[in-house]
């Protein structure tokens, strides 16, 4: 088979939530895209969340490789479809069909699960030179000539992720300087939250790019768009004097940027790494609270308390550091209250911008598997696994109320109040996301009464999306 011209997608997110209008793509397809491009291929990504993809040229490619999550595999099914339907062979990777292959290869010829880095080059080589060697590259599945569904062994974890080319964006369809930039230092999470696929995608085992490594990445993106830089790492401080020798490296290079990261509660137990971030560059922390309900917090395997999540909220914003906080609703030990104070605390507390989530049973999850063992999840449209739509039968609430109650709660936090109080900072930034943030929360309140009417006489559906 010859292959030439390659082409990624990664297929747009469903709906719209707080940062529609601010998208971070994953790092995937363009990392694999600059692999790729430097073993000669003709290569180019579209991220639908930031264009169009340009489909004459997508059509003329000699192999479309399609990257999705659970919430946009639908989307992703659709374009797998579509250029099949050519005869054009279709690989498909990420989160979703790495737990999912049998159902992707409904759509598929081949999926790569877990890390492709290797994998996508081995697969394209065996493709290339037409030899039956396809059982012996790991992590790849694909089906027989007779329909056999062939799972390879799962391919360990790359170590040396200094062995990684920096993505290339110029590869990217459309990109542009008005983009959050996404860098990746590291991959795995050393924590264990029960809802969480990043262990079974990554690992728990925390590998990390060295210093030097992850400062020449950092140089590459700086002057590449006018905004925040956003460290995609699970957990940006996993390993926190690691990071700090990151920050201080920031520092000694003179590397003049704003940037952003994930990370726990625990940085603030480091007043010397709260420092360096706000020294370096860093405008904002992304922090997955989850809850202010102590069971809550027990339930989800968090390893963090109340007043940990407290002492967190207060130092870092004494470091001059804004928060954006995460909280996810539908635990077997939430009520209405738990919600309702959430929004409270918040606000109270002085948090900059935050996400309320429904809990989601993500494929390849122990809440999955649990939710779907128990006979609690309603159906599989994956267009709806998006962290904004209730999908398995709450212990201490009806599931209409844990969605309404979830929005109505997001929108007293984005009040006019908030809107104003921004406005006579001239903080037009906060301003912005607060209007836009009602616009949002105002929109998913008119769309639940569908979704939500379907529930009332649901069937429990477990399919894959009609072809």
């Amino acid at each position: 088979m010859r292959i030439k011209r390659i082409t990624f997608i990664e297929a747009k997110s469903p709906g719209n939530h707080i940062y529609t209008k601010f998208p971070i793509p994953r790092l995937g397809a363009v990392l694999l895209s600059t692999i790729l491009r430097d073993r000669g291929y003709e290569v180019k990504a579209f991220i639908e969340d930031v264009a169009r993809p340009d489909w004459s040229y997508v059509e003329s490619s000699d192999i479309v490789c399609i990257s999705t999550i659970t919430s946009t595999a639908v989307g992703a099914y659709r374009i797998a479809e579509r250029i099949k339907a050519l005869g054009i062979p279709v690989i498909m990777g990420g989160a979703h069909p790495s737990f999912m292959p049998e159902e992707a290869l409904t759509y598929a010829d081949y999926v790569v699960r877990g890390e492709g880095d290797n994998t996508i080059v081995e697969l394209l080589d065996s493709l290339q030179k037409g030899t039956p060697t396809l059982r012996s590259i790991p992590g790849i599945s694909y089906k027989e000539k007779d329909g056999t569904v062939v799972n390879t062994p799962t391919r360990p974890l790359l170590l040396d992720l200094d062995s990684l080319p920096v993505p290339d964006f110029s590869l990217v369809h459309k990109w542009r300087s008005n983009l959050a930039h996404p860098i990746s230092t590291s991959r795995g999470c050393p924590f264990n939250c029960r809802f969480c696929s990043v262990i079974s995608m990554f690992g728990r085992k925390y590998r990390f790019k060295s210093v030097e490594a992850s400062l020449n990445e950092i140089r590459y993106a700086a002057p590449m768009t006018r905004h925040s830089k956003f460290f995609v790492d699970d957990n940006f401080a996993a390993n926190k004097e690691r990071t700090k020798e990151l920050c201080r490296g920031i520092i000694a290079d003179n590397i003049k940027m704003k940037w952003s990261a994930q990370v726990r509660t625990d940085v603030a137990k480091d007043l010397e790494l709260l420092r360096l971030f706000a020294d370096s560059g860093c405008e904002v922390v992304q922090i997955g609270f989850e809850s202010i309900n102590p069971a809550t917090l027990k339930n989800y395997n968090k390893g963090q308390s109340l007043d940990e999540i407290i002492n967190c909220i207060k130092l870092v914003r004494e470091h001059g550091i804004k928060i954006h906080g995460m909280f996810v609703f539908g635990a077997d030990t939430d009520d209405v209250d738990t919600i309702r104070k959430t929004a409270d605390f918040a606000m109270e507390l002085g948090i900059e911008t935050i996400q309320f989530m429904v809990l989601t049973p993500l494929p390849g999850t122990p809440f999955f598997t649990e939710m779907k063992e128990a006979g609690r999840l309603f159906h599989t449209d994956w267009s709806k696994y998006d962290a904004q739509h209730v999908l398995f039968e709450p212990a201490l609430m009806k599931p209409q109320t844990l969605q309404i109650e979830s929005l109505k709660s997001m929108g007293r936090f984005y009040s006019w109040k908030y809107i104003f109080r921004h406005l006579a900072k001239l903080d037009f930034f906060h301003a912005a996301m607060g209007y836009y943030g009602k616009q949002a929360i105002n929109q998913a309140l008119k769309e639940a009464k569908d979704y939500l009417s379907s529930l009332t006489n649901r069937e429990h559906s477990f399919t894959v999306p009609a072809r």
